[in-house]
């Protein structure tokens, strides 16, 4: 594997799941010590010990899976394992100074003090991102650094970033979106199966040729066309509204073999409107009817015994038991069912078998049932959150950011995999944030608005024009609403 990097660039670094791009950063990183080959930094050749010697000497790493202590403040896990001090005594005055500068130049509004378990993600990834840049790095490395900021935070995070390359910091920076490489790369190197491919100039090169490239194929077609065939209602909700109010007397009704897309800024309550459904969320309002069907006490248990299944947009907290065997994830939906269990006794041979089904029915690649969750890639776990809904009989999907954290080609499966179920005549609603993915998969596409839906668009009305004038309320002299 060969890679450069130059002063003041962002220099992304792309691949599929698996591709070797965490082990290519964790060297450099200093938390994986290289087997052959070397490493420079301004023509030095360097072998780092660890993470601590890399930040020593100029490289800092902020990575997807943060390093933070849950049960710390803020103000103690900025600095924590590099705590000014004097003779063993903390320094918590200078600390406490250095912590409320940093902060505050760096435009993150985060108390100090806050212990960091009751910081929302993005907020934790702005304590992540603070550790990293109070070492004055010369190298950055950003993994997914924009996962779960709002698009209001993803701008403050490329300002940031801007402005460290304005300073001669250098810039490694991991993502799955193609917009983020076209918004804030400077080059590319392009990974596959562990090893380097080519590197290409952001503005020479096409997203076309960056897909063909990662993935060594050609790529005629990203969204697959999915037939549509709608059936009888099999989901209705009429005037729901949520307790805490982010949702407002919503109604529309699923089809099936049809998706329904729906699609808002960040915040609309286009999450809330689907987990409300699930009984995820409290509802002081409104009705929900499956099949014609009024349910008026809703759990997911009951749901999942109506057919319903809801996938999580968060697979680590709600998802998937992420320390636990493949086996146990793929049947945890199931258990109830007399193909696994027999008077509450739990038939294990059958369970291997149910899950090896459902595993290679979803191509979780390489399938291996003991293997703990976590150590699969995001799309591997993706795929095994999929299957686990598709392990009873189930005829109604509720999607909640479908495609969130996984790579083009992992994306491309579970769009096939979408395209089966409704093709097999499964209703489905899809909750995205990603534009283009809500534009090109739905039949009929939803717009939210502050907890409101303000307009339904057939799919021969779909267009972006109009779905953005939705999100903002301004008027679309195009089309009537």
């Amino acid at each position: 594997m060969d890679f450069d990097l130059r002063r003041g660039e962002v220099h992304v670094v792309f691949g599929e799941n698996g591709a070797g791009k965490s082990t290519l950063i964790n060297v450099i990183a200093g938390a994986i010590p290289p087997d052959q080959g070397s490493l420079a930094i301004d023509g030095k050749e360097l072998r780092f010990r660890d993470v601590q010697d890399a930040r020593a000497h100029g490289v800092a790493a902020m990575f997807q899976e943060f390093s933070l202590a849950p049960h710390l403040s803020v103000e103690e896990n900025i600095f924590l394992g590099a705590e000014p001090n004097s003779y063993g005594f903390v320094r918590i005055a200078e600390r406490r100074t250095r912590v409320a500068e940093a902060l505050s130049r760096f435009g993150f509004a985060i108390d100090p003090q806050a212990m960091v378990a009751r910081l929302s993600r993005a907020e934790q990834q702005m304590v992540e991102m603070t550790k990293a840049l109070l070492t004055d790095p010369r190298v950055l490395i950003l993994d997914e650094p924009t996962a779960s900021l709002s698009q209001k935070e993803t701008e403050s995070m490329f300002g940031l970033v801007r402005q460290l390359c304005a300073q001669g910091v250098g810039i490694i920076y991991i993502t799955h979106r193609m917009k983020e490489i076209e918004a804030i790369g400077d080059r590319v190197t392009i990974m596959r199966d562990g090893r380097f491919v080519k590197t290409v100039d952001v503005a020479t090169t096409t997203q076309k040729s960056l897909v063909e490239l990662m993935t060594g194929r050609s790529f005629e077609k990203f969204y697959p066309e999915i037939a549509h065939t709608p059936g009888e209602v099999v989901l209705e909700v009429k005037n729901l509204t949520t307790l805490t109010g982010c949702v407002s007397n919503a109604s529309f009704a699923v089809r099936a073999g049809e998706i329904v897309g729906l699609s808002g800024l960040v915040g609309c309550g286009k999450s809330e409107m689907i987990r409300s459904i699930f009984g995820l969320e409290p509802v002081r309002s409104g009705t929900v009817e499956v099949r014609g069907k009024s349910v008026p006490v809703r759990t997911p248990a009951r749901l999942l015994e109506m057919g319903v299944a809801y996938i999580s947009s968060d697979r680590r907290n709600e998802g998937l038991m992420l320390l636990r065997p493949t086996r146990e994830n793929l049947t945890l939906s199931s258990l109830g069912q007399t193909e696994l269990s027999w008077s509450g006794w739990l038939k294990t041979a059958s369970e291997r078998t149910f899950a090896k089904r459902l595993g290679e029915r979803l191509r979780v690649r390489p399938l291996e049932l003991d293997k703990p969750v976590v150590k699969y890639s995001g799309g591997n776990q993706q795929k095994i959150m999929i299957a686990k809904a598709m392990g009873r009989e189930t005829d109604i999907f509720l999607f909640d950011e479908p495609t969130v954290g996984i790579d083009v080609s992992a994306r491309v499966e579970v769009y096939g995999f979408i395209k089966e179920l409704v093709e097999a005549g499964a209703a489905v609603i899809i909750v995205s944030s990603d534009l283009p993915e809500v534009l090109n998969l739905s039949h009929r596409l939803l717009v939210v608005r502050n907890g409101e839906i303000v307009d339904q668009i057939e799919k021969s009305d779909i267009s972006e024009g109009r779905v953005l004038h939705g999100f903002f309320g301004t008027i679309d002299e195009t089309s009537s609403h």
